[in-house]
C-alpha cells in the first residue's frame, strides 16, 4: 500500500506494535532492545505500569480544558519542578522545539526590555535546538537547515566547549547564551567540567540570561535531575521536554529571577500546553524516578556501560573515542557509520548514529545488568564486523 504520511523521515523497515520495559516487539513477531528510547524520551522504558495507571485513571476523568482556567495537575507539576531545579516558575507546552522556542521569546523580549532593538544570542556549534524556523536558526547543523533560509537572523555562533570563544564576544546586542550542557544530536559531546561555570561568570559581568537546552540531557539521564546540576551553577532559563511525560507529548520552559518575570498575560501561550493528561504522566515520572532511585542507577550502569565498551573496544584501533556521562553515551568511529542503524537490526538491537561517525545509546534508565550486558555485546560486535570489513 502506497504511504499516504509525508516523507519526512528516512524510516527503517520495522515497525512496533507493543513495549515492555526495555523492549518492543515488531508487528512481524521480532523483539528488539531498545538502546534510543525513543531518543532519549522513554527513560522509564515502555509501558511503565505506573504511567499506564496514572494516563488511564486521568483519561477517565479529564484530558483537556484549557489554560484559560486552572489546571490543578499543572501547578502542581510546576511546583515539584521548581523545587528539584530551584528555579521560579514554568511555562509548559508539548515539545522541545516549544520550549526553546519560548526561550528564544523570552531572551528577545528581555532584550527589547533593555532597549536593544535586535537583540542576539550567543549559539553553539553543532548545536541542535528544533525545527520552528527560530529553533532551527538557532541549530548549528547547516544540512537541517538547508532549503528553508532566509533564516532568523539573531544568532551568534561559537564552538561548543570554549568559554574562551564566548568571553571574547563583544556584541552590544547580545542578551542571552542557549547552550546545551552535553550536546546529543552534535555526537554526545561533553564539555569541560567548568565550562557552565564559566558561562555563569560571563553571563553574570554581562547582564545575559544563562540559558540551557536540556530537552535531551535532562530528566535523570545524566544521573543528576538536571545536567546542570553537575556544576555548581543555576541557569536563568531552563527547557525539558522528551523523557519529561515518558512518551505523552510535554515540554516545559522554567525560568528565575530577573527571566521569570518577561513573559506576561497575552505574550506567550498554547492550547495544549501543560494539559491534565500530559501532567499527569510527568508527575507519575517523577514520582517513579524518586521511587525507584533511578538518579543513582543511571549514573551506577552509565559508568559500567561505558568502562564496558571500553574495555571490550581497546584494541579496535578504529574507535576514535567513547564518550559518556549517566546513560548518554556515544562511540565515535573513524569514519561515517550511519548504515550501523539498519545493521543493528539484525542484532536485536535499537541504536542509533549521530554527526555521521557517532553511534549514540540512550538506553532506558530501567535497564537491567543482564540486559546492559546484552547491549554492550552486541554493540561491540556490530563494531568490529563493521571496522572489519
Amino acid at each position: 500500500m502506497t504511504s499516504q504520511i509525508m516523507p519526512t523521515y528516512a524510516r527503517l523497515p520495522v515497525t512496533f506494535e507493543r513495549g515492555e520495559g526495555a523492549w518492543l516487539w515488531s508487528t512481524d513477531g521480532h523483539r528488539y532492545l531498545d538502546a534510543i528510547s525513543g531518543i532519549a524520551v522513554c527513560n522509564l522504558g515502555h509501558a511503565h505500569p505506573a504511567v499506564a495507571k496514572a494516563l488511564c485513571d486521568q483519561a477517565s476523568k479529564l484530558v483537556h480544558t484549557s489554560n484559560l482556567y486552572g489546571v490543578g495537575l499543572q501547578e502542581q507539576l510546576a511546583h515539584q519542578l521548581c523545587e528539584l531545579s530551584g528555579l521560579d516558575n514554568v511555562f509548559f507546552c508539548n515539545s522541545g522545539a516549544e520550549a526553546n522556542e519560548a526561550a528564544l521569546k523570552l531572551a528577545r523580549k528581555f532584550g527589547h526590555s533593555k532597549g536593544i532593538e535586535n537583540p542576539r544570542v550567543i549559539v553553539m556549534e553543532n548545536s541542535f535546538h528544533g525545527r520552528t524556523l527560530f529553533t532551527l536558526s538557532a541549530t548549528g547543523n547547516a544540512k537541517v537547515q538547508e532549503g528553508f533560509e532566509p533564516l532568523v537572523d539573531s544568532f551568534v555562533r561559537v564552538p561548543h566547549g570554549d568559554a574562551a570563544a564566548v568571553a571574547a564576544i563583544n556584541h552590544p546586542d547580545v542578551v542571552a547564551i542557549l547552550v546545551e550542557p552535553l550536546q546529543g544530536e552534535g555526537g554526545v559531546r561533553i564539555p569541560p567540567d567548568d565550562y557552565l561555570t564559566a558561562l555563569r561568570e560571563i553571563c553574570d559581568q554581562r547582564g545575559w540570561l544563562l540559558m540551557l537546552d536540556e530537552v535531551q540531557c535532562g530528566m535523570a539521564r545524566t544521573g543528576r535531575w538536571f545536567a546542570f546540576q553537575h556544576s555548581a551553577i543555576s541557569p536563568d532559563v531552563m527547557t525539558l521536554a522528551k523523557a519529561l511525560g515518558n512518551g505523552v507529548p510535554i515540554g516545559a520552559c522554567l525560568a528565575r529571577s530577573k527571566a521569570a518575570q518577561v513573559l506576561s498575560a497575552g505574550k506567550h501561550g498554547s492550547t495544549f500546553g501543560g494539559n491534565p493528561l500530559a501532567c499527569r504522566a510527568a508527575l507519575a515520572v517523577l514520582e517513579t524516578i524518586r521511587q525507584q532511585n533511578l538518579l543513582a542507577r543511571a549514573a551506577e550502569l552509565g559508568s559500567r556501560l561505558v568502562n564496558g565498551f571500553r574495555t571490550a573496544l581497546a584494541s579496535n584501533s578504529q574507535v576514535v573515542e567513547i564518550r559518556g556521562k549517566g546513560m548518554m553515551i556515544g562511540i565515535e568511529l573513524d569514519r561515517t557509520c550511519t548504515e550501523l542503524t539498519s545493521r543493528s537490526l539484525a542484532e536485536g538491537l535499537l541504536i542509533n548514529v549521530t554527526a555521521d561517525r557517532t553511534i549514540r545509546l540512550l538506553p532506558p534508565l530501567i535497564l537491567s545488568d543482564d540486559e546492559a550486558q546484552q547491549l554492550i555485546d552486541g554493540v561491540v560486535r556490530i563494531v568490529d564486523e563493521f571496522t572489519a570489513q
